[in-house]
């Protein structure tokens, strides 16, 4: 059955036009006025975006699927608007082994609502100096290398992960950390910590591994992409980089360029996250990297947690928070509402760019025979953070009750809806 999505304003070709979308046979078949098929979606006065792209979310399947699995993350990733994700490996068991690659892949496509493509991981359980089989971990489906949760903290071992990933056209995603400066720390170094007596962790921990990984990228040619990057010295590195033709991405998470340190009133583990919460300077730095190109794509970072994982405050939770159904409402009321970014930079930097990236020809885009994977935003309508209403297991967000713009109407993945807000249906 053909489906003609109607009256909506469609951002494709990097423009927004008010038109129609004809979808047949799970593919986009046509864009123009006056379109007609058996369905129609009403799509008056709403967004109709390709479906967002997401480089790094945690889906914790299997293992600690207490927190999450396939099935919620990808709904949550729906809920969302997000229809590709890439998973991360921090798993039990890791995907050190061709076959548990292979089982991961099937269950992503068995079990996952939205198209989930798998990372393996540069060392062998994340924390070791052995290098697993990368062309084997390729063949069976991995699409990129990450420890991500853990730096890789032998630069021997760095620099032959990335001569054999550039061997293998793999690229490699680092979670740049030095645990020798990290030192067990919890909150960022500055007067929040000292006012709250948290454990600091110096922006050092993040820099000089980005300052090591460059220089190391420059040698082997390997694609660097840098997860999360969270400080102003980090954006100035890249920069450099860049201008000196280091093949290197990087992405930024939402809560850095929506929350600084400033925003920890008290000792809420809702806001620790690794990175940490940074300075305004350092927020100021993101969005301009943004804004100049060296920061190329926004990516969440969703990292599921139970209730009990995020007990104890700072000093006893666990890192991280979710962000798949918060990122784009937040990031279109702070930004593109206040003129800070235009509707059209946002979307680019959480479609086309992170698909470009990553080489994802089939996502991120709405032109004629791509996938029909597509959301639909309301922008109009002011509405309530509700983390019961999450799709997700977990429910840790510093978000919650927010008034936001930009709720996520319809999620479509081939062709076919995968999430539907109810009053829309």
């Amino acid at each position: 059955m053909a489906t003609v999505i109607r009256n909506g304003y469609i951002y494709t070709g990097g423009e927004i036009v008010h038109s129609d979308l004809l979808i047949k046979n799970g593919v986009i078949a046509a864009i123009g006025n006056n379109l007609t098929a058996e369905k129609e979606i009403n799509a008056q006065g709403k967004l109709v975006s390709p479906g967002l792209v997401d480089v790094h979310v945690h889906y914790r399947d299997p293992g600690q699927t207490e927190k999450e699995d396939v099935r919620t993350g990808s709904l949550a990733a729906a809920h969302g608007g997000f229809t590709t994700v890439c998973a991360m490996p921090n798993v039990d068991p890791v995907p050190n082994t061709t076959d548990l690659m292979a089982k991961m892949v099937q269950n992503n496509h068995k079990a996952g609502l939205v198209h989930i493509l798998q990372y393996a991981p540069i060392t062998v359980d994340e924390d070791s100096k052995e290098i697993p089989d990368y062309a084997g971990l390729k063949k069976a489906g991995c699409v990129a290398l990450s420890n991500d949760g853990k730096g890789v903290q032998d630069a021997q071992t760095m620099f032959l992960a990335m001569q054999k990933a550039r061997k293998n056209n793999l690229l490699i995603a680092e979670h740049a950390q030095d645990d020798s400066l990290f030192n067990h720390g919890v909150m960022n170094d500055g007067p929040t910590a000292r006012l709250l007596k948290q454990e600091p962790i110096t922006e050092l921990a993040e820099t000089t591994q980005i300052a090591r990984d460059l220089l190391l990228a420059e040698k082997t040619g390997v694609h660097y992409h840098v997860c999360h990057v969270s400080t102003k010295t980090s954006v100035e590195l890249i920069r450099i980089a860049k201008s000196h033709g280091i093949n290197v991405t990087c992405e930024v998470a939402p809560h850095h360029l929506l929350l600084g340190e400033e925003n920890i009133g008290k000792d809420d583990s809702n806001f620790k996250m690794n990175p940490p919460l940074r300075t305004r300077e350092d927020q100021k730095a993101l969005i301009a990297g943004l804004l100049d190109g060296t920061i190329d794509m926004i990516a969440t970072d969703h990292a599921p947690h139970t209730a009990k994982d995020k007990q104890g405050g700072f000093k006893n939770a666990a890192f991280g928070i979710v962000g798949s159904e918060t990122a784009f409402s937040e990031l279109y009321t702070k930004f593109v509402k206040t003129g800070t970014f235009t509707l059209q930079q946002l979307l680019n930097w959480l479609t086309i760019a992170p698909a470009k990236a990553f080489g994802l020809k089939k996502a991120g885009r709405i032109a004629i025979n791509q996938p029909a994977d597509i959301a639909i935003f309301n922008l109009e309508q002011k509405v309530a953070i509700n983390s019961s209403d999450f799709k997700s297991k977990a429910k840790n967000t510093p978000f919650n009750q927010d008034l936001v713009f930009g709720q996520t109407e319809l999620t479509m993945v081939d062709g076919k809806i995968v999430f539907q807000r109810e009053e829309s249906k």
